[in-house]
């Protein structure tokens, strides 16, 4: 049942990854201003490769997250393993958090005169929120499992 239920989670996790890289290949076709542009002009614009560069983390973390599924179907999630796969989950959320807050403002101070950045505003508080969330249950996961590393160690030193 619990091999199941990771396999489950590890496909999950997979497809997020696949939805959000269709998403990323699709929208800035159907984008607004990118609608009448050709295909090199839209991937070359700043914003739509600055989403491209931040998307890095993003990724980073599923992989991060799928290799930690991995260790949990293994029953090997009390490993040093587990606990630099959530480290590194903690950072890249942390780091996407940064870039989104960075986007957030360059749209509020940069923005045409004509164009109202509330939505977008509100899209980047949104994922920052969730972003910081994320970062903090990997933090404190991070941290009941090193503790649990520790003490599994310690008794594997005394027997």
């Amino acid at each position: 049942m619990k091999r199941g239920l990771t396999i489950f989670l590890q496909i999950v996790v997979m497809l997020i990854g696949i939805v959000a890289l269709a998403i990323m290949i699709r929208f800035p076709l159907t984008e607004g201003r990118a609608v009448s542009l050709d295909l090199f002009s839209i991937y070359s614009d700043p914003f739509i490769m600055y989403g491209y560069a931040v998307s890095i983390p993003f990724f980073v973390a599923l992989h991060q997250a799928f290799k930690l599924l991995g260790y949990i179907g293994k029953n090997k999630v009390f490993s040093l393993n587990s606990v630099k796969a959530l480290k590194i989950v903690k950072y890249c959320a942390i780091t996407l958090s940064i870039l989104i807050v960075m986007a957030g403002l360059y749209i509020r101070i940069f923005h045409a005169e004509g164009d109202d950045p509330a939505g977008f505003l509100a899209m980047c508080i949104v994922t920052t929120f969730v972003s910081i969330v994320v970062a903090t249950a990997a933090a404190v996961f991070e941290r009941i499992l090193q503790n649990a590393v520790d003490i599994k160690s310690e008794n594997d030193l005394t027997v």
